[in-house]
């Protein structure tokens, strides 16, 4: 008979366990984060009978170990297959969490529907129904089939059985939130890729709790991740994301599974950047440059020239820095206006730029090259909606207020530097590879720290 189930209290930041409620974690340090849930023991027959079927194993000298290279699956997005470090590996987790709305189902389900052509693919939604999954699936095909006939004089057809071709039968649809009826679907069917969408619907009677509480879903992700490891079927989970920008649930999760994507981008700009903060298979600093279109989720054809702005008029304010994200350099284009202010604090205002290093250039402005900014309001912004933590773009900062201040342009010019306290430039990583993308776009003027030892000195050439 199955014994009283034991209650446990789980920290939602870091997972620690405590037999007892604590207010402050002693693990993380964070207050009020420990939650109860409780484990069903499982009674003692059923526990022999899971340890009988458990391999027995034993320690191996490492030079014993035949290695065999992992295979991955490929799929037709580039930009995807270069985050996760050169494709899905097979018996691997994977956790892709974004803001709502940010494009993370849709692109999914173009993946689950461009590998069904080769591969059986099972598509786990709790969220929507499989005629919600199905009116999406359609509508995605039905616009990319009309782009492709667009111009050819074919008449589109609705029906669909057009939309969706015999070969993509291999695409199962579920509406399931049974994490434990789930996994028997998985071992019965046994697919080539599993997506669930997404780990917060989903519970289980075996623990306490509605779903999406801190048993739940370290329940729930612990199946699937055993699942995925014990047959070999690669499974990508959807997680939802906290107002601060972190993964929802208990921080655990992200330490359980495999490999951690995040998928960025503004409300009302196309840009979607997916980012790999942890890989096991592949590097972490990788990006993916992706645009929300009206068929779905498009790969950007130029992404290195994404973030600049078109229009050939020089202007004021404007100066272009070279940014690395990943292995890849970017050229960016930073926007910076100083007026003249009445108020008593002039004010700050940052866009896609840590602010508290923008006040920190502007103290350097100000006492190194003498520019009365604490009398102007001061707006800095990165053009395209890109979000930039890189201390290469210091230099950049600094011309691009000072070229506002002056009112003068700074045509084709690039600045790749970092600025200390005391006005002097630093080298920054990967200074050749950005140097060769601005060279590559036609920019000749790139100022950086092997020209230029302080910004004083920058902009005294520059007033020549």
């Amino acid at each position: 008979m199955a014994k009283k189930p034991t209650i446990n209290f789980v920290c939602q930041e870091c997972g620690y366990d405590s037999p007892q409620w604590l207010g402050k974690c002693p693990e993380c340090g964070s207050w009020n984060s420990m939650k109860e849930f409780k484990i069903s023991r499982v009674a003692e027959g059923a526990k022999n009978a899971v340890s009988n079927n458990l391999v027995q194993s034993k320690p191996q000298k490492i030079q014993e170990i035949a290695y065999q290279k992992t295979s991955r699956i490929q799929t037709k997005y580039e930009e995807l297959n270069n985050v996760l470090g050169g494709g899905i590996v097979n018996g691997s987790a994977t956790l892709i969490a974004g803001d709502p709305g940010v494009g993370k189902s849709t692109l999914l389900l173009q993946l689950a529907i461009s590998l069904s052509f080769e591969k059986k693919v099972l598509y786990i939604s709790g969220e929507e129904s499989v005629d919600q999954v199905k009116m999406r699936a359609d509508r995605i095909q039905q616009q990319e089939s009309g782009t492709r006939d667009q111009g050819l004089g074919k008449k589109q057809n609705h029906d669909s059985s057009f939309m969706i071709p015999d070969s993509e039968k291999n695409l199962y649809l579920l509406s399931l939130t049974d994490a434990d009826a789930i996994v028997e679907q998985i071992v019965e069917m046994k697919p080539d890729l599993v997506i669930i969408d997404s780990i917060q619907t989903m519970e289980s009677q075996n623990v306490s709790g509605l779903s999406g509480s801190v048993g739940q879903v370290r329940y729930a992700a612990l199946q699937f991740i055993r699942t995925a490891k014990q047959y070999n079927i690669p499974v990508v989970i959807v997680g939802h994301v906290t107002k601060e920008g972190m993964v929802a649930g208990p921080m655990v999760l992200s330490h359980m599974v495999d490999t951690v994507l995040f998928l960025e981008g503004e409300k009302f700009a196309k840009t979607r950047i997916l980012r790999s903060l942890k890989n096991r298979f592949g590097p972490v600093d990788e990006v993916g440059i992706f645009l929300m279109e009206e068929n779905g989720m498009q790969e950007a054809n130029n992404p290195e020239q994404l973030f600049l702005t078109q229009s050939g008029e020089q202007v004021p304010g404007s100066v272009l820095v070279s940014t690395l994200e990943g292995s890849r350099a970017f050229l960016v284009e930073l926007q910076a206006l100083a007026v003249t202010t009445r108020l008593p604090m002039p004010r700050r205002v940052v866009s896609g730029i840590d602010a508290r290093r923008v006040e920190l250039l502007l103290a350097v402005l100000q006492k190194h090259c003498h520019l009365p900014l604490d009398t102007m309001d001061v707006f800095v912004n990165v053009a395209g909606g890109m979000k930039i933590a890189d201390p290469g773009i210091d230099l950049g900062i600094c011309l691009a207020v000072y070229s506002s201040f002056k009112n003068i342009a700074l045509p084709k010019t690039v600045g790749i530097a970092e600025v200390g306290l005391l006005g002097e430039l630093r080298m920054v990583a990967g200074l050749e590879k950005r140097s060769k993308e601005a060279e590559k776009l036609g920019f000749k003027n790139i100022i950086t720290a092997k020209k230029y030892k302080s910004l004083r000195e920058v902009l005294n050439k520059i007033k020549e």
